[in-house]
């Protein structure tokens, strides 16, 4: 509902003003949140390849087999790397003058672009929660496997999310 509601508030702002998003979307830089994006997506399938490993019991690295710990590390390294381009993007506009109180589309933009990077935070630190709980026992069992299902739930709405708002942002735009 949270996610929704950032969504009616940008069309609402974006509706009233419609030269502010115009003018917003032409300073975007496409091809970067292009590979950002690919870049959380692709955090989602190793977040999906940790789960295959904690369901068939295999905690780390089985000859060349990866673990759920090494999917997952590399989950929160790409999630990481997405915030991580979140923070360049937002430096490169703040530098230009594009700050959060500048107009409606940078309200708009700060505001959901920003809550969702926040809820990756959660989603690195959950990994990283889960990673210790594996580390923590010999065999993993059905609770270890219940909680990278867990983690792995959020992750995904999260990803979905970004598509959502990187569709409605970024691409959209060009379409109406």
């Amino acid at each position: 509902m949270f996610f929704a509601g950032l969504f009616a508030i940008y069309f609402t702002l974006r509706a009233m003003a419609p030269a502010q998003f115009q003018a917003g979307h032409d300073i975007m830089n496409i091809p970067f949140a292009t590979i950002n994006t690919l870049i959380l997506v692709s955090s989602s399938v190793t977040c999906q390849f940790a789960v295959m490993a904690a369901e068939r019991g295999q905690k780390m690295r089985d000859g060349r087999k990866w673990g759920a710990v090494e999917w997952f590390y590399l989950s929160a390294f790409l999630g990481s790397v997405f915030v991580s381009g979140q923070v360049w993007e937002y430096a490169t506009l703040v530098s230009e003058g594009y700050v959060f109180n500048l107009n409606a589309f940078t309200s708009a933009f700060f505001m959901a672009t920003g809550f969702h990077g926040l809820h990756v935070l959660g989603g690195i630190i959950g990994f990283l929660f889960v990673i210790g709980r594996l580390y923590a026992v010999r065999r993993l069992g059905k609770r270890e496997a219940s909680s990278a299902i867990a983690i792995s739930y959020y992750w995904h709405f999260v990803d979905v999310v970004w598509v959502g708002l990187f569709f409605v942002i970024y691409i959209l735009p060009f379409i109406a």
